[in-house]
């Protein structure tokens, strides 16, 4: 397996990814227009994405098999800020071909050690839905502490949804 940031030229193969998911990611998502996982829209976004990593406001990994011709997994961090909070948003997900394998825990393993490390950022936030029990057991098992529950946190499928806040702290800022 390799993983490595998103670029631009990989329009296609996270096109075919979403699509190919669609139905399996579709429960914890928000609406989205017809062609948002479209390769046309994906590129404009991932050239968008890769001045955001330049400039440190947001990173998204994948996971891909030995070949580089199929992406498994997706794991992002998202809205991060410097200055006293020092924080991001952590999003992610795995392919309903390979659920299961570890491949999730690996990857968000690697894109934690990468917020910690090289962004050196003090805290990771990652929400779920209260349903979404293999979200919460990914998370628990990376370390995450629940920290309450948001009240109509995000509008997905169209609905209004609590999400379950949770957090990751840097153990070498004290």
């Amino acid at each position: 397996m390799q993983i490595r940031l998103t670029r631009p030229a990989d329009a296609a193969l996270l096109a075919t990814y979403h699509n190919h998911n669609a139905t399996h990611f579709g429960p914890w998502e928000p609406d989205r227009e017809y062609d948002y996982y479209s390769e046309r829209q994906l590129r404009k976004r991932l050239r968008q994405l890769d001045k955001d990593h330049r400039r440190g406001s947001a990173a998204i990994f994948i996971a891909l098999n030995d070949r580089e011709d199929e992406i498994l997994a997706h794991c992002s961090l998202t809205n991060i800020l410097y200055g006293p909070m020092r924080a991001c948003y952590m999003g992610y997900g795995v392919s309903k071909d390979y659920e299961g394998q570890g491949i999730m825990f690996r990857l968000c393993q690697e894109v934690i050690d990468y917020a910690f490390n090289q962004l050196h950022l003090n805290r990771i936030m990652a929400n779920y839905m209260p349903g979404n029990r293999r979200s919460a057991a990914l998370l628990e098992r990376l370390g995450f502490k629940v920290e309450g529950t948001a009240m109509r946190y995000l509008k997905i499928n169209g609905k209004w949804e609590d999400h379950v806040l949770s957090s990751l702290l840097n153990p070498k800022i004290l």
